[in-house]
């Protein structure tokens, strides 16, 4: 296998974003979880995103993990990795995404690397060095409130200078819509300048274009889905990757019991909870009584095996922002967290275990625990239920595939869960 692009991301959802992105370029894409081990087979493709479970781990693990991945990409011949990041820039003072940058940027002798989490086609632009959702600020938007890492500055010159041990410039709007040849003098004037970094504005989808042309004359860049975006489609325009026909691996029909499980506290995640509750049965946890002990975690699973024979089931543990505060100050965030990722984890165990072979998984942390859980070592990506979340069908060396879709908390419309099982088949 020789890659023409390797990605590393910072958690399972995002992964599939991007590899959905990928596949929608026309890459031929696959998502592992985790570095592959040498005895797994994978087909022959352009791009692999192996997906890491290290956002909210300590900043040395994650660079050890990262740097532990892009070695592996590297040995199958990917000139440019790419450090999949949310689209925004979930992380604290600490990192993690300035510290694994500053390791991949050393490994690969880079003088400069570009970052931007922007991805127009998904609400989020970057203007002056300042992250926009929507028409606002991050800093002013729901995603302020993030449970495990509220942004609370939306200048990501000062966000990832703080976590960062280079000078951290920008590349303006202007000078994007120059072109690539005017972007790439900029970036050798702040190289010369002493930066090691720059955020790179970009609010349509053409000055992702740009940002991906030069960036693949790096070896390293850092981004959302839209730099991904952006590098497929200056792969394809160079000539070295020919577009494969784009989105779906149809394979088999999977069929048998389908099911939903909601981690996640966004506001679009709760509202499509409350609109699958017209067409489907549903279950809301208790996090006291989840924290409290297994009963809750045995309760639902009792309740869903009643249920799956007729049909889908969702089981959701999010809460409100103000619910989850006061669930963290009572018990503290980490132990919180762990508890109820754990519990859904035991969820989709035992669901899977019961006859589930299509399964729905809502929110990064939740899908996290779950796909450890249930020791997946890679999808297949297929067709695109909403922006950003694909069906994945399990690579499995027995043949007994499964189909599931990771949902970053804030993707999807309001009928997500039902269009996801419509498309699972």
């Amino acid at each position: 296998m020789t890659l023409a692009l390797g990605c590393i991301a910072d958690d399972y959802t995002g992964a599939s974003d991007l590899a959905n992105t990928l596949t929608r370029c026309g890459l031929r894409t696959v998502q592992t979880i985790g570095i592959p081990a040498d005895d797994l087979a994978l087909p022959e493709v352009d791009a692999v995103v192996v997906s890491l479970k290290s956002r909210s781990v300590a900043a040395d693990t994650a660079v050890a993990w990262s740097r532990a991945a892009e070695k592996w990409l590297r040995s199958r011949g990917a000139e440019h990795v790419l450090f999949k990041i949310c689209s925004t820039f979930d992380s604290t003072d600490k990192g993690n995404i300035g510290p694994v940058m500053d390791a991949l940027r050393a490994d690969s002798g880079d003088a400069m690397v570009l970052v931007t989490p922007a991805f127009p086609e998904t609400g989020r632009s970057v203007y002056q060095g300042n992250l926009f959702v929507g028409s606002v600020p991050l800093n002013e938007s729901p995603l302020k409130d993030h449970p495990l890492n509220p942004m609370h500055d939306s200048n990501l010159v000062r966000v990832l200078a703080r976590q960062s041990a280079t000078r951290i410039g920008l590349l303006d709007l202007a000078t994007v819509t120059r072109g690539p040849e005017a972007v790439q003098a900029h970036l050798h004037e702040l190289a010369a300048k002493g930066f090691g970094a720059a955020i790179a504005d970009a609010v349509f989808g053409l000055d992702l274009e740009t940002i991906g042309t030069v960036a693949l004359s790096h070896r390293v860049s850092v981004g959302a889905s839209g730099l991904g975006l952006g590098l497929a489609r200056a792969l394809l325009a160079s000539g070295r990757v020919a577009a494969a026909t784009c989105g779906t691996d149809e394979g088999e029909p999977v069929g048998g019991a389908a099911a939903c499980l909601a981690g996640s506290c966004s506001q679009a995640t709760l509202q499509q909870i409350a609109a699958a509750e017209r067409v489907m049965p549903v279950l809301r946890l208790d996090p006291e009584k989840i924290i409290a002990g297994p009963t809750e975690t045995q309760e639902a699973l009792a309740w869903a095996r009643a249920r799956i024979g007729q049909g889908p089931v969702l089981i959701a543990s999010s809460s409100t922002p103000d619910q989850v505060t006061a669930v963290q100050a009572r018990h503290g965030r980490d132990a919180a967290g762990h508890a109820i990722e754990q519990a859904m984890a035991d969820l989709a165990e035992g669901l899977m275990q019961s006859g589930v072979r299509r399964l729905i998984v809502a929110g990064g942390e939740t899908s996290g625990a779950v796909v450890d859980r249930l020791k997946i070592p890679g999808f297949l990506v297929g067709a695109e239920i909403a922006p950003g979340v694909p069906v994945l069908r399990t690579i499995c060396p027995t043949g007994d595939s499964k189909l599931l879709a990771l949902k970053s908390g804030n993707f999807g419309g309001p009928r997500f869960f039902t269009d996801a099982v419509a498309l699972m088949n």
